[in-house]
């Protein structure tokens, strides 16, 4: 019984979940087959057929780190083993032997009986799994209720860091020995994987981010390396193609057979463009994160040969087109569908949401700034120009809202028939909800979720705002007024954890209509209103920017109270957060990632630059010339850019 205390007081201190066995991932031959003369591989040759193969990317090795807590007058020392960064899959083949070899990193090596009763040994039974699970809810109890008092203290918020890192780097993936990226989560309380075992383009961000910011480039390199190879994949759903440009919205690495060779296996990139997705919805924000990480990689860095190079021009070019195209819209931002950026499941987004214009209108000055000037690229960058200009009024004049400004739209005359017309979306004043008269602070505003033709999505969603005032899509003025919201209505947004994904929930019959009843976004929860702490990044980042870092402080020493404790959960649930989520993975790395980000930034603040773009003052002048408000006619505007 004093053994299994011990590992129950392991397990509560040190937050270490033992991962054990290796999966053989599954790949539809047929598809590969189809789809070969595109794969990114790597080939190695297999050894004999007679002995047992335990091929991995690296050897596993430990980390010990030693922590000592006092317990009923009892000192203990604990030594928490982490395995490698380097280590990420392991594929194991068998074959009709004895014998066997495991990976060393520098090639393969027979593993001798003791090795193999040691793995075998590690698989511990269902029920000394259950004992520990009770010994250690006694434990947690004896925490909660004073028992153990000054442990975790000891240890401090510098444990929770060192967790951080470890936990993150045990995440990555690596392809053909060279860490690629990392997995969405890795939960071993959850018997269902589906696509968390995968690296999401848009989960990687922070975790790119933090990499940068402790000067790792090489794996931020890689991802943006290999994944710009999977633009050009052949992607179809339905006989029906994409334009060119998407990129993926996550990719798999798979270990198969080589084709025609028994004796080697390859490893490809197995890419999702959405057509696997829950949803089938294809990824907007995906090329757009992977331009603002691009840019983020050159700063911090300080080598812009990556972006310099003709086929990360090409792929930079590829995703402007695409996200520039000519359409029937007559408005400035992307149209797209519902589910197609971080909330991924249908919650009434679909028409020009405010995070896809965010990320858009972000993409689009990076990319200005990282285009290497050519003949060929003059069309394309004034057309990007053009753009900046009608999409940062667009957003600024249509989508904010203050207190004066809802009082304004209370007061609309509706079915205007002008070019001057005051209310040009025909919005019913009636469309204003109760619960927003009582919301709005008398100081502070915010953009709206959501602008189409008599239609204005009233919701505060977190991501769109705050990548507003990191990338000066809002002004000076309005940046303030978001974060005086949010510190008024700091109750409502961070509560017990930060931060609401959007505000308020979708309830009742409206919940009913708008998400066709899903039982995953029910009220509070998930995309409706639940509260991502991957969030702290990016509220952190807008808080530099504004000079106001205490609002950020204060919300990661709210996470910290917690966040390790629940084991890093990807969301919470309840009005206030005091839930863990009912269907959250745990060990999610983009919670991991987000946390560390916001860390390091407020350590050094002056690290944010490499995310932050200030205002355009030509852009400015272009608004202040251009004068959109102006009655419809020609005019020769001697401006730099065309509206």
């Amino acid at each position: 019984m004093s053994l299994g205390i011990s590992e129950a007081v392991f397990q509560v201190f040190s937050r270490a979940v033992p991962q054990t066995g290796c999966n053989e991932p599954r790949v539809n031959s047929s598809y590969l087959t189809l789809h070969s003369r595109f794969r990114v591989n790597c080939t190695r040759k297999r050894p004999s057929m007679h002995r047992h193969l335990f091929d991995c990317s690296s050897m596993l090795q430990s980390q010990l780190r030693t922590h000592q807590f006092q317990w009923m007058g009892v000192s203990f020392h604990l030594c928490k083993a982490y395995s490698h960064p380097w280590l990420q899959t392991c594929k194991c083949q068998r074959a009709e032997s004895v014998g066997g070899t495991t990976g060393d990193g520098n090639g393969l090596r027979p593993v001798n009986d003791v090795e193999t009763s040691n793995l075998v040994g590690n698989l511990t039974t269902a029920k000394h799994i259950q004992l520990l699970k009770q010994e250690e809810e006694v434990l947690a109890s004896n925490v909660t209720n004073g028992a153990i008092t000054d442990s975790f203290g000891t240890i401090g918020v510098n444990s929770v860091e060192e967790e951080a890192w470890d936990l993150l780097r045990e995440s990555v993936v690596y392809y053909c020995g060279n860490p690629i990226g990392t997995i969405a989560a890795q939960d071993p309380t959850s018997s269902s994987v589906l696509n968390y075992d995968q690296v999401f383009i848009r989960d990687f961000i922070p975790s790119g981010i933090a990499f940068l910011l402790k000067g790792e480039y090489d794996i931020v390199r890689n991802f943006i390396l290999y994944t710009l190879q999977l633009q050009s994949w052949e992607k179809t759903m339905d006989c029906h193609s994409p334009g060119q440009g998407l990129m993926p919205a996550s990719f798999k690495v798979r270990t198969v057979p080589l084709d025609g060779d028994d004796s080697a296996t390859e490893e490809v990139l197995d890419p999702d463009f959405g057509e696997a997705a829950i949803g089938r919805v294809a990824p907007v924000d995906s090329g757009l994160w992977w331009i603002i990480l691009l840019r983020a990689y050159g700063r911090c860095s300080g080598d812009p040969s990556v972006q310099e190079r003709v086929d990360v021009q090409t792929g930079i070019k590829m995703i402007l087109r695409l996200c520039l195209a000519d359409g029937f819209d007559m408005f400035p931002t992307l149209l797209v569908t519902d589910g197609s950026c971080m909330i991924d499941r249908r919650m009434g987004i679909h028409g020009h949401p405010l995070e896809i214009q965010a990320l858009f209108y972000s993409a689009l000055l990076c990319a200005r700034e990282m285009l290497t000037p050519e003949d060929g690229s003059a069309d394309l960058i004034r057309a990007l120009n053009n753009r900046l200009v009608a999409l940062s009024f667009h957003i600024r004049e249509y989508y904010w809202i203050d207190m004066k400004k809802l009082n304004e739209i209370y007061r609309y005359k509706t079915e205007e028939y002008s070019y001057d017309a005051v209310n040009k979306f025909n919005i019913y004043p009636d469309q204003i909800s109760p619960w927003l008269v009582e919301w709005m602070p008398n100081k502070g505003g915010y953009l709206i979720g959501n602008l189409q033709p008599a239609h204005m999505d009233f919701r505060f969603f977190s991501l769109g705002n705050l990548w507003s005032v990191v990338n000066s899509l809002a002004t000076v003025e309005q940046s303030h007024a978001i974060l005086d919201l949010i510190e008024a209505k700091w109750s409502d947004l961070v509560a017990d954890m930060p931060f609401k994904i959007c505000y308020p929930a979708l309830d009742g019959q409206e919940w009913q209509i708008i998400t066709g009843s899903d039982p995953k976004n029910t009220p509070w929860s998930y995309h409706n209103a639940g509260s991502w702490p991957t969030l702290l990044w990016q509220l952190t980042v807008a808080c530099i920017k504004m000079k106001r870092t205490h609002i950020a402080a204060k919300a990661v020493e709210i996470a910290e109270r917690r966040i390790s404790r629940d084991r890093w959960p990807e969301y919470y649930d309840t009005k206030r957060s005091r839930f863990i989520g009912k269907q959250s993975r745990l060990y999610q790395t983009w919670s991991i990632a987000g946390y560390l980000v916001a860390k390091l930034l407020l350590a050094d603040p002056s690290k944010a630059n490499i995310l932050i773009t200030e205002e355009d003052s030509e852009l400015v002048n272009a608004l202040i010339s251009a004068n959109p408000r102006g009655k419809r006619g020609r005019k020769n505007l001697k401006q730099t850019y065309i509206v």
